[in-house]
């Protein structure tokens, strides 16, 4: 086997390193809230690997043999389903951070009308965009969530860190996502998507981060909230 073929693995496996040391800061002692993590990532992972093992099965998106190891279950190289620990991984770790970091900074109800707009625009660009698999599956699933996730104002209190998170952690999230697209390990068919991209990353990517890190922090605090265990 080439190193080559290791690339997609390496790379997911560096980022965990990292993850793992930036996470044992000791003013965020994220490890005491591991128990709570791992439930909220195991649960949104189950659904984003059932989504990516369909659309790879109906190649909606491949990946590229060139970068992969070869070990595959359930059609998902072995690269990706580490994708779905390190990304949750990191991105909680931020999440956690910033409620610490920037403790003060409280806008509930700005946010809050903030998601309503986005809660219409993701519906509407999911009926728009009915005839793109992976743009109306994104966008149709993240109105249906995001929906959920307001009117049940259980997490309204947590909106202007998950903004905050959410902007923050993109930016490694994009980086992840622009080295798989133009090595490239990762491929889009681009009959199922609008088309409009970041470098190489389809614009799709934002909602589809948006949707994987609002599952993992609205269980996860859910979970804190009620210390079932």
């Amino acid at each position: 086997m080439e190193l080559k073929h290791l690339t997609f693995l390496l790379l997911m496996l560096g980022i965990l390193i990292l993850s793992v040391i930036l996470s044992l800061n000791k003013q965020v002692q994220f490890y005491r809230k591991l128990k709570y993590l791992f439930p909220a990532i195991i649960f949104s992972g189950a659904i984003f690997i059932l989504w990516d093992i369909r659309f790879t099965q109906v190649k909606i998106w491949s990946f590229n043999p060139e970068f992969i190891s070869g070990i595959t279950l359930l059609d998902l190289p072995l690269g990706e389903w580490l994708f779905f620990l390190v990304v949750p991984y990191f991105s909680m770790f931020i999440y956690e951070y910033v409620k610490i970091r920037f403790k003060n900074f409280e806008h509930p109800n700005p946010f809050l009308t903030a998601s309503l707009i986005l809660l219409v625009i993701f519906g509407l660009t999911a009926w728009l965009t009915r005839e793109k698999m992976f743009s109306f599956f994104t966008f149709f699933l993240l109105a249906i969530y995001f929906g959920y996730t307001i009117f049940r104002n259980r997490f309204k209190t947590n909106y202007t860190k998950f903004y905050l998170a959410y902007g923050i952690s993109l930016i490694p999230f994009l980086i992840i996502r622009i080295i798989e697209t133009e090595l490239p390990i990762l491929i889009y068919n681009s009959a199922h998507t609008v088309g409009s991209r970041i470098f190489n990353v389809p614009i799709e990517n934002l909602g589809y981060f948006f949707l994987m890190l609002l599952m993992d922090a609205t269980i996860f605090e859910y979970l804190k909230e009620r210390q079932l265990y």
